[in-house]
């Protein structure tokens, strides 16, 4: 379904018609013969169509009561994201409830049926950067310790990576794949840098864009955030 912007005309429009896709990108709006992907239907892809079918059944399910839904649906309120079109829109409460907990799962968490109380999004880092290496084909992550999702159990931040790109490439927009997360602990926090593996295979002098989200225990997740891109290591 495509979504459009009406002024004196048509101002925006993003998404497919017919045989058209419609997008923009830093160049400005485009439109394209529309394409139907191939389904290679990966373990990743099937992983993640379990997460959403189950928390789909879940949503209307024990132990998630009308009160549950509610504080989700008052949350949903409160929170604004943008649409394909830059434009301000608020999600539904079972929206929040999918994309929190499919994050959350993701990083091998527990699911959070309870609405959060706290109505806004968790900080992000502007202090994160990654390195890698094509040696140990791991990613080194450095955050700011002083956040607090680090000193809560069920506390994560998420990493995800593009699939690297030659140094000359300066613009990226995905896709992404999760590669890993580090996880809160009230009892040991995790220390910068943490190291994790790399889901796509690191050479050097390739270019690797990635980014980055943080969830809280209460089950509220950041906005994606971006990470300078690095040049691989030897």
């Amino acid at each position: 379904m495509a979504l459009i912007k009406f002024g004196g005309g048509v101002v925006s429009m993003s998404g497919s018609i017919a045989g058209t896709t419609f997008a923009r990108n830093r160049y400005g709006s485009y439109a394209r013969a529309r394409t139907k992907p191939v389904n290679p239907n990966s373990t990743r892809q099937v992983q993640a169509r379990s997460i959403m079918a189950q928390l789909a059944e879940q949503w209307g399910e024990t132990p998630l009561t009308d009160l549950i839904r509610e504080a989700w649906r008052t949350y949903a309120d409160a929170i604004t994201v943008n649409n394909r079109l830059g434009e301000a829109i608020n999600l539904s409460g079972f929206n929040h409830f999918i994309r929190s907990n499919a994050a959350i799962l993701t990083c091998g968490g527990t699911m959070v049926t309870a609405g959060p109380t706290t109505l806004s999004l968790p900080a992000t880092d502007p202090t994160i950067a990654i390195t890698g290496s094509e040696a140990s084909n791991e990613l080194e992550v450095t955050f700011d310790d002083d956040l607090e999702w680090l000193d809560e159990n069920g506390g994560h931040l998420s990493i995800e990576m593009g699939q690297p790109k030659k140094s000359s490439i300066n613009f990226f927009a995905g896709p992404w794949r999760f590669a890993d997360s580090v996880d809160g602990d009230d009892t040991t926090p995790p220390t910068t840098p943490a190291t994790i593996d790399a889901p796509f295979t690191l050479i050097e002098d390739q270019k690797v864009w990635a980014r980055a989200k943080i969830i809280r225990a209460d089950g509220r997740i950041s906005n994606a955030f971006n990470v300078e891109p690095f040049i691989v290591a030897a």
